[in-house]
């Protein structure tokens, strides 16, 4: 059995064990014993790209804008209703993680949590 001294979720130090399960009083939370330490805990991150509702967007999908957009650096914006065909998905580190090419403006990247799958 592990020694557990405060509360993973809230730290409170007043915990106690009941059977097989860890329990605090003041958040309520419960936890088994046989769980990771809290330093050593892993995390499961989503590698998927999905768009505003939470759909997974694929590379091909056709999207649509769903906020006016100004374009950095020019006078043009996408508006709201802009449909876009054949997006493609790409390792965006400033969060701008599609690629496309939009008519009348040309190619841009846009931010997957202002577009919905079409």
């Amino acid at each position: 059995m592990i020694e557990q001294t405060q509360c993973p979720s809230c730290k409170s130090e007043n915990i106690y064990f009941d059977g097989n399960l860890w329990i605090c009083p003041e958040c309520s939370h419960e936890w088994t014993s046989f769980e990771a330490d809290t330093n050593s805990k892993i995390e499961v991150v989503d590698t998927q790209i999905r768009d505003s509702n939470g759909n997974v967007l694929t590379d091909g999908d056709s999207v649509t804008v769903i906020k006016e957009l100004k374009i950095k650096g020019s006078t043009s914006v996408v508006k709201v209703g802009t449909k876009v065909k054949n997006i493609r998905l790409v390792d965006g580190h400033d969060g701008h993680d599609i690629s496309c090419k939009i008519e009348g403006i040309g190619a841009i990247n846009l931010k997957s949590a202002f577009v919905r799958k079409a």
